[in-house]
């Protein structure tokens, strides 16, 4: 490995993949903690230096047995980035009066619980190791710049500033530790979970000005390009930071 970093990474498709792909390029080994165990196998056997574990990280044991895993395989780990979650739309997440206590509910446990139980363990994990280390969590673009017409998924949006909320906290305790929390915000990006929208025109032509940059829908690797700096030691200086890759969906009218 040209950098002998190890890189702890949840979820096996979308920015998840992108990024496991990139940093195995950049000479870093990667360990995915995943639930759909065909998903995790092709990946890792696509990379040189790489393992996986297999739970719902929904559950703690799942997450600690990722942790164990990791360091079981490569000694240890340098950063977690926590990308698993979903959109909560098919149990009934909406605009709120819409929204229904299941969506609600299972939108916010698939997004924010597996962010909270993975940072939990991989601190833990550190303190136990008396080492440093980088998180780096995945809001989205939704949680500081709403848009009700194509995106009224209130539970989602909820989700996602939980997420912001609690690095930024995180980041101001463990700071005298030097374990650094970012988040990224991605705007809409082509991943398994946006299929919706790939195929709906008139999000297609929404986002053509919405994301300006990109004029349409960014690629998953234009977020994971982000990710690795924000994950790695070029950013050693940055914590509690919410870094936005949205082609310009924050600063556009549209």
């Amino acid at each position: 490995m040209a950098s002998g970093r190890v890189y702890l990474i949840t979820g096996s498709s979308g920015m998840a993949r992108a990024t496991a792909i990139l940093a195995a390029a950049q000479g870093h080994a990667v360990f995915i903690a995943g639930i759909d165990e065909y998903d995790c196998r092709t990946l890792t056997n696509e990379l040189p230096k790489a393992g996986y574990s297999i739970g719902d990280l929904r559950d703690e044991r799942a997450a600690e047995d990722a942790i164990r895993r990791c360091t079981g395989l490569f000694g240890t780990v340098d950063a977690l980035f926590n990308v698993a979650g979903m959109s909560g739309r098919k149990f009934g997440d909406g605009p709120l009066h819409e929204c229904s206590v299941t969506g609600w509910q299972e939108t916010l446990d698939a997004n924010v619980r597996p962010t909270f139980l993975m940072s939990r363990a991989t601190v833990r994990y550190w303190f136990t190791a008396g080492r440093s280390g980088s998180i780096l969590n995945m809001a989205s673009v939704l949680a500081s710049h709403p848009e009700g017409t194509h995106f009224a998924t209130h539970a989602y949006v909820a989700s996602k500033g939980a997420i912001v909320s609690l690095s930024r906290a995180m980041a101001g305790y463990y700071a005298p530790n030097k374990i650094r929390v970012n988040v990224i915000a991605p705007g809409l990006v082509k991943t398994p979970m946006s299929a919706r929208a790939q195929t709906d025109p008139a999000i297609q032509q929404f986002l053509q000005g919405k994301q300006a940059l990109s004029g349409g829908m960014l690629e998953a690797v234009d977020v994971a390009h982000t990710a690795l700096f924000l994950l790695g030691e070029e950013s050693r200086q940055i914590t509690g930071q919410v870094v936005e890759v949205d082609g310009g969906w924050s600063v556009s009218g549209s």
